[in-house]
């Protein structure tokens, strides 16, 4: 069952059916230019965005997105050796989804200037980080399908 703070009457394009599919059963809410947020897992698999006010409320991000992150961005990198902390040298990121064709993988990603694309899920909890700016309406049938987020079906 999905739980959102959608308002009756509002439109699907101001406000997304949910955030990647493992956060069906959470709170949700749509990303806001301002939007404080922290990185937070939500005991159902996944890492994603919370409102930093409302840790228990997941903010859903849409594709093309920009944030901007309090400090380097810090993600769990799996080794030889195990699990390590990995810095990643940026604090500004694009919100991308990839894995657009599988149903049962994780779909949200941050995409840095570098050009590198680490799923959202890889982040370590706590990194605090601030929407920029959403992305413009789309122009074209291409546009529109990039900002078009992965939907759950089942």
């Amino acid at each position: 069952m999905l739980v959102s703070d959608r308002a009756e009457g509002a439109s699907s394009d101001e406000f997304p059916e949910m955030c990647d599919f493992s956060l069906q059963s959470v709170r949700s809410r749509s990303a806001k230019v301002g939007d404080k947020l922290v990185t937070r897992d939500f005991r159902t698999g996944t890492i994603g965005f919370a409102a930093a006010d409302d840790p228990g409320l997941a903010v859903c991000v849409m594709p093309g997105t920009e944030l901007a992150f309090a400090g380097d961005v810090a993600c769990i990198s799996a080794g030889l050796l195990g699990w390590k902390t990995k810095t990643i040298n940026h604090q500004t990121a694009i919100f991308r989804q990839v894995n657009k064709d599988k149903v049962a993988a994780h779909h949200d990603a941050l995409e840095f200037p570098d050009g590198r694309t680490l799923l959202l899920t890889r982040l370590c909890e706590g990194q605090a980080a601030t929407v920029l700016q959403l992305p413009a309406r789309p122009s074209t049938a291409t546009e529109a399908d990039a900002q078009k987020r992965v939907t759950y079906v089942g």
